[in-house]
């Protein structure tokens, strides 16, 4: 890794929850030919990569961020060799279809990965999204749309998932953007978007915008929609590019953080029609789109696993080099030396909070891709299909809200250093905010995970996982190390469940506001669940190695640690769910 980089991995941990909690390597070869010794080589590799070129434009690209310029986004040259050198190595086609030129890997393995690179660089990641794109236009498209996906990846083309709208917002199904059709799968589009990360950039030579509009005559809501190839240049029948399509950047936001990432407004159909290809040739929109969407929140609550971790290392190496104060014991001993401030109890406390979330985090989105690896080893139709879709919001949404409520006490252990920006960890701070908003806010995760991963499910997936948990809990024996926080995990499990019955009984009672009212609570109360069961688990490894290495026995720490904070937050919420009395939605608006 580069001597001045900011970005400090923690590949240890990561091949602690690959290989020995998850063993990825008992069935990596079946799952994509890959065997334990090369995808540590694949990690190590990307590792390095990580922490030298890639990282290398992290600062630059926020102090000297795209401009837009005579209608085209210009981006720092820093950044576009970061892009070219994850390029050259081939890394951006990892899980991409071998037909297509890719390799193809296991989920784990994937977001591992992406863990490295997106809490080195998490503006460039967004640039070199264009094979995912390839590979949905590649399993939904057309025969004649697949050349499309081939020029993506064999050059590198960029590509943009196209939803949001200045009067819809979140709404999607309120998109107002037409679709006016021509001839066969060939349609004009009309209309504009905003907030579309990557919208434009000279990093590739082309971008391959995948747009939902509605057809004219189309009915309301998210099903009136379908989804459109729309290239930012027209592609001629030989593969060369032919003239500037109809999709003009009308704006380029100025933001908090991630000031890397161009987010643009795009209008469609001013100047010149905006040609559109019908995806597949039929109107299925939002169910293609839904296929980047679940990419788009596995990659957010990866990123905010990421960047937490690489958060806490930083403090955690200046924690050990800054002497500042006496030992607490010899507080009034003026003649006592200045220790380390690792030293000071307040200081462990904040480390530890960052340690076990971080860990809390990362266990739960290698567990949550385990999940997916079984869903690809058992087929679409098995249980594990289900247990994916009943993470995903708990892995976005709550990892997004803890990181960066947690990257606050990175940035404490510093104190005024860390508010200055010789230290990455106040851009850490800025860069992670976005991820409890876009992709879904936290409270629109919440009311995915209870209505339509619950209720929908009529609980099934929710009760299958569960299960697991209680069965864990009655684990261990006698000697059980872990025992008291057995129990505490067993009082969380019965406290989420009180916790959802009682937003149940009110939903059965048709009083939709205190559902509502304790949907993202629940969210909380579920990732702790999930968490905690995880960390435990990882603990029960650890402990039998905490001779071996200190890192074993900050693994039993951490957990322990993180079973005793989150137990009474549970709790907490289950109490207030069950009291709830719904006033809240009764206190008029000028009273707030």
């Amino acid at each position: 890794m580069g001597a001045v980089s900011h970005f400090r991995s923690n590949l240890q941990d990561l091949f602690f929850n690959l290989f020995d909690v998850h063993q990825i390597h008992t069935y990596s070869e079946d799952l994509a030919g890959l065997d334990r010794d090369t995808m540590v080589d694949i990690l190590r590799e990307v590792e390095r990569l990580a922490g030298d070129e890639w990282a290398a434009s992290f600062v630059d690209a926020d102090r000297n961020p795209p401009v837009l310029v005579e209608g085209e986004v210009k981006l720092p040259e820093s950044l576009k060799a970061s892009i070219r050198a994850l390029q050259q190595g081939g890394w951006d086609l990892l899980g991409i279809p071998e037909e297509l030129g890719g390799t193809e890997v296991p989920p784990t393995l994937f977001w591992a990965v992406q863990e490295l690179l997106l809490g080195a660089n998490p503006t460039a990641a967004f640039y070199v999204t264009g094979p995912l794109f390839a590979r949905v236009i590649w399993e939904e498209g057309t025969p004649e749309q697949r050349r499309f996906a081939h020029e993506m990846v064999s050059r590198r083309w960029a590509g943009t998932m196209v939803l949001t709208e200045p009067d819809a917002g979140s709404d999607v199904g309120a998109a107002t953007t037409r679709a006016v059709h021509v001839e066969g799968d060939t349609w004009h589009l009309e209309g504009v978007k905003r907030f579309i990360t990557g919208g434009d950039h000279d990093a590739a030579e082309n971008i391959v915008h995948l747009v939902l509009a509605r057809p004219v005559g189309a009915g309301p809501g998210t099903k009136g929609l379908s989804m459109f190839i729309v290239p930012k240049y027209l592609v001629r029948e030989d593969g060369t590019l032919g003239e500037r399509n109809g999709v003009a950047v009308t704006h380029l936001e100025s933001k908090m953080g991630l000031k890397g990432s161009a987010t643009c407004e795009l209008t469609f159909g001013v100047d010149r029609p905006c040609v559109g290809y019908l995806v597949g040739g039929v109107h299925d929109g939002i169910r293609q789109m839904f296929r980047i969407i679940q990419h788009a929140r596995m990659t957010i609550g990866t990123k905010s696993a990421s960047t937490l971790s690489t958060g806490y290392l930083n403090a955690l190496a200046y924690a050990k080099e800054r002497i500042q104060g006496p030992d607490l014991t010899r507080a009034a001993d003026k003649t006592a030396p200045r220790v380390p401030i690792i030293r000071h109890p307040d200081v462990r406390r904040m480390l530890m909070i960052q340690k076990s979330m971080a860990e809390a985090l990362r266990a739960l989105w290698t567990y949550t891709a385990w999940v997916q690896d079984q869903t690809l080893l058992q087929g679409p139709d098995s249980p594990w299909s289900s247990r994916f879709g009943l993470l995903l919001p708990v892995v976005k949404g709550y990892s997004s809200e803890r990181a960066y409520e947690t990257l606050a006490s990175s940035l404490q252990v510093l104190g005024g250093s860390g508010y200055i920006q010789d230290y990455p960890i106040e851009q850490y701070i800025r860069d992670a905010k976005i991820d409890t908003v876009y992709e879904g806010t936290t409270g629109i995760q919440a009311l995915d995970l209870f209505f339509r991963k619950i209720v929908k499910d009529q609980g099934q997936a929710v009760a299958a996982l569960a299960s697991e948990v209680a069965e864990f809990v009655k684990g261990g024996d006698g000697s059980d190390p872990l025992a008291a926080e057995r129990e505490l995990l067993g009082a969380m499990l019965e406290d989420a469940q009180a916790q959802l019955g009682a937003m149940v009984g009110y939903l059965t009672a048709g009083d939709v506001y205190r559902v509502g009212l304790h949907a993202t609570p629940f969210l909380f109360s579920f990732g702790e669940v999930v968490c905690a069961w995880q960390l435990l688990r990882h603990a029960e490894i650890a402990a039998r190695r905490v001779d071996e290495a200190p890192f074993y026995r900050g693994k039993v720490a951490a957990a322990r640690f993180f079973v005793r904070q989150v137990a009474p937050l549970v709790a907490a919420r289950r109490s207030a769910a069950e009291t709830e009395d719904g006033s809240l939605m009764e206190l008029p608006a000028e009273a707030f």
